[in-house]
């Protein structure tokens, strides 16, 4: 099932998913011909694409002003994002006068859990869980009692996501451990 391993459980954020609002109106077809970093199809998706280089951030500016971005790997990236746009809306003399209110969607985390995995097993013992091997060579769990969802790897490799913050990635990271280690146990 899980084979005990000399390496620790070491889990890093790899994307935080934001929206936010500029409470401004937002002229797509301007931004799209005054700025070069930018992707807009009307016909097939109502968001202007806007490439931050620095940090290296996606968002999606609506013409509601409403925005979603993606690619931060901490809420200082993300900040220092929300800055770039609202410098490159500044551009189009549309000034924001408010402080962006940022609400997490979601946090993806990768790592390592320190042992390695027998599938096969956990995806008739673990509740929860969807194996298909032929599909994809991720087990999927889902952890109960949280909005986690792992993609477990026979190598000890995970990735996590649906948490909101740094600590509910740890918090699920450790019980899907536990949970993993009592299985080992039994």
């Amino acid at each position: 099932m899980a084979k005990k391993s000399t390496k620790k459980k070491e889990i890093e954020i790899v994307n935080i998913v934001i929206s936010s609002d500029l409470k401004k109106d937002i002229p797509l077809e301007k931004m799209a011909a005054t700025l070069s970093n930018t992707e807009y199809n009307p016909e097939q998706f109502p968001g202007l694409v806007l490439r931050i280089k620095e940090p290296k951030t996606t968002a999606l500016v609506f013409s509601s002003g409403k925005i979603v971005c993606t690619g931060a790997r901490n809420m200082k990236d993300v900040e220092r994002a929300i800055l770039a746009i609202i410098k490159n809306v500044k551009k189009l003399n549309i000034i924001v006068t408010v402080k962006p209110e940022i609400h997490v969607q979601n946090i993806v985390a990768s790592g390592q859990i320190g042992m390695d995995l027998n599938l096969n097993v956990l995806g008739i013992k673990l509740p929860h869980t969807e194996y298909e091997p032929e599909q994809f060579p991720g087990l999927v769990h889902k952890l109960k009692g949280t909005n986690a969802t792992f993609l477990l790897f026979s190598n000890g490799k995970i990735v996590c996501t649906g948490t909101k913050t740094e600590k509910e990635v740890n918090e699920a990271t450790d019980k899907l451990i536990d949970n993993l280690k009592k299985l080992l146990n039994k």
